[in-house]
């Protein structure tokens, strides 16, 4: 039986050996559901970075690609977007290719790069992940973005709620799955309610983009699975 793994922050990401994995990079609010968004609505590539002068050193290179960064919920000065959903419509990224860079999402990414494949996994696209990682046979861990390097709810929420879908087909979790699948249990009636007291919708709140929290809440609203490809996400085919 394979393994089903959870780690809760990216600072704990050394303690797995990530390159025996498929790793699922998470970050709800709202990296991840912005990149499976804007996969889905056809962009041809996103790139991730660590650092905004990473990104600023692509426009160097190539300038039709699109800049994106985000720091602390807030859009970067003097970049096209920042990442929220709204910016990753159809009309916008449409066969583009995006750099990005973000306070957690990207961070946690960039450590799980030597996994033998490295997806990213939103409420949006949940069942289409399950759905394929029950396919895989392969060991799993589900890392959670956090914030800075901090737990927090809605990423490991998500992540209980893909041990939800797994458990039955006999994965071996351990303790931060078993945590993580009851935290789902008891948040599952009402996603939305309960993650209203996370300390990073209070932030998202404060900036007054209360919608970009809804959104990133939707479930299956895609079906598109970003994978890592050299430095690219990509629709996995």
């Amino acid at each position: 039986m394979n393994n089903l793994n959870v780690c809760l922050t990216p600072a704990l990401i050394p303690l797995f050996d990530v390159e025996n994995y498929i790793v699922v990079v998470i970050d709800i609010f709202r990296a991840t559901s912005s990149i499976s968004y804007g996969i889905e609505n056809g962009a041809e590539a996103i790139i991730p970075v660590s650092e905004v002068e990473e990104c600023f050193a692509y426009q160097d290179k190539f300038t039709h690609y699109l800049l994106a960064a985000e720091r602390n919920g807030e859009v970067v000065a003097g970049f096209d977007f920042g990442n929220s959903p709204f910016s990753y419509t159809r009309e916008k990224v449409s066969d583009k290719t995006i750099v990005l860079t973000t306070t957690n999402g990207t961070h946690a990414l960039q450590r799980s790069i030597k996994a033998k494949k490295v997806i990213i996994g939103s409420f949006l696209n949940l069942t289409s992940v399950c759905n394929w990682l029950k396919d895989q046979q392969e060991d799993i861990l589900l890392v959670c973005a956090g914030w800075k390097n901090n737990f927090n709810l809605e990423d490991t929420l998500f992540a209980g709620a893909v041990v939800d879908q797994l458990k039955p087909a006999g994965f071996v979790l351990d303790d931060a799955a078993i945590a993580a699948y009851d935290l789902f249990q008891i948040g599952k009636g009402d996603i939305s309610a309960y993650l209203k007291k996370t300390s990073h919708s209070e932030r998202l709140k404060a900036l007054g983009i209360e919608a970009d929290i809804e959104f990133c809440l939707q479930t299956d609203l895609t079906t598109a699975i970003p994978i890592l490809k050299g430095e690219k996400l990509i629709k996995l085919l």
